[in-house]
């Protein structure tokens, strides 16, 4: 029997492990090999078949005082983790995202089992957030290959002396068996005339705190300006649907918060009749734009990260959005930091919703944009390259 150990956090990284985890499984079977998957991650990688060795999913933080409260829980998680390579040492390891942790991960499996291969499949951003003078990279010195999903990523790990694999975006596997507009709007229940507001506001437990009030105010305006418009908030974790729901009345909107539960399998119905989309910063702009919705990015930490972030770390960065950082131009609007307010929301998001050259204009670029993101099959071609490294005896 061949083990593995996947570690990632967040809500996606565990939506990345799950659709990896079943991929790999898919592809252990084909070539006749037994093969356990143990995760540090979260629901989404247990119910794909791996053995969860702690939940990970709601250990993120930006920033340097919101991480403060993930100091102790991610102690323990590194404690369980160093008692469980000592007693079951894995055969290979897969790092997914998560900068911080998976950096420790790497650097303890590298110490500890020398000889065991470490892969990074979907690398942390540094190709497009430069600290300072350039990335840190410290990822190489213990990364035995990179599984990139951007073209520019795996240059820029290339360049630097790292063994790199472009796979693609993973997000291109979940294109297939779409629901038409119409199906999809008369499952939702809209009617002719009413259109169709998403709201992704949160993956993290900060997010709801410093985005949700701000994006809440600002499709409570839109509703009073277009009363035709329904809201719906699919819920990053069902922790967060209490806080989605008293946040959404405070400002007056009406929303259907959707459960956690079910709003992984409602996504794709829920793309397909969307108008417009109000959302933090991250994988669902890709998603977004690869399911052809209009869209308003947003961000915002504290104010003391940010400062720290420009004047002692110097962070630079042109884009914050993964579509624009792709496209190296400003496609959606980007609103941060004190830019994000209600007004600036709507004003950005009103030309989206009644502009449709406004619109055809967006969707030109998502279309330039699939053209970066490579070829269907993505999570089966890292599967491949994973059991690849893997030693034989």
């Amino acid at each position: 029997m061949k083990r593995l150990l996947i570690s990632t956090g967040e809500v996606s990284g565990d939506l990345q492990g799950g659709l990896l985890v079943q991929a790999l499984l898919q592809e252990a079977q084909h070539r006749s090999i037994e093969l356990e998957v143990v995760a540090l991650g979260g629901q989404r990688m247990r119910q794909a078949g791996a053995t969860l060795l702690a939940d990970t999913t709601a250990m993120g933080a930006i920033g340097l005082w919101e991480a403060v409260p993930m100091v102790w829980p991610t102690v323990r998680v590194q404690r369980r983790l160093s008692r469980w390579l000592r007693s079951t040492p894995p055969d290979g390891v897969v790092l997914i995202d998560y900068m911080g942790a998976n950096i420790n991960v790497g650097l303890k499996v590298k110490r500890r089992l020398p000889g065991t291969p470490i892969l990074y499949y979907i690398a942390p951003q540094e190709w497009a957030f430069r600290i300072g003078e350039g990335g840190s990279t410290r990822l190489i010195g213990f990364t035995d290959r990179i599984l990139a999903i951007f073209p520019e990523e795996a240059r820029f790990y290339a360049a630097r002396g790292a063994q790199v694999t472009w796979v693609g975006h993973p997000l291109l596997d979940t294109l297939t068996d779409l629901p038409s507009r119409e199906a999809a709007r008369a499952q939702l229940g809209l009617q002719s005339g009413e259109s169709l507001l998403l709201l992704f506001p949160a993956s993290r437990q900060q997010e709801l705190r410093y985005l949700l009030p701000t994006l809440a105010q600002a499709a409570a305006a839109l509703q009073r300006r277009c009363p035709g418009l329904q809201v719906m908030v699919p819920a990053g974790q069902a922790s967060f649907e209490p806080v989605l729901r008293e946040i959404l009345e405070r400002a007056g909107v009406k929303a259907r918060v959707i459960p956690a539960a079910e709003a992984d399998p409602m996504r794709p119905v829920l793309c397909a009749a969307a108008d417009l989309a109000l959302n933090k910063s991250g994988t669902v702009n890709l998603e977004l734009a690869l399911r052809g919705v209009p869209q308003v990015v947003v961000y915002r930490v504290s104010r003391p990260t940010a400062w720290v972030a420009e004047h002692v770390l110097r962070f630079q960065v042109e884009h914050i959005s993964p579509v624009n950082l792709v496209l190296e131009e400003r496609l959606v609007p980007e609103l941060l930091q004190d830019q994000f307010t209600p007004e600036a929301v709507v004003e950005a998001a009103l030309p989206l919703l009644e502009n449709p050259q406004a619109r055809e204009a967006m969707a030109d670029g998502y279309r330039r944009l699939r053209e970066h993101l490579g070829e269907p099959g993505v999570t089966r071609r890292a599967a491949a390259a994973i059991l690849d490294a893997l030693p034989e005896h």
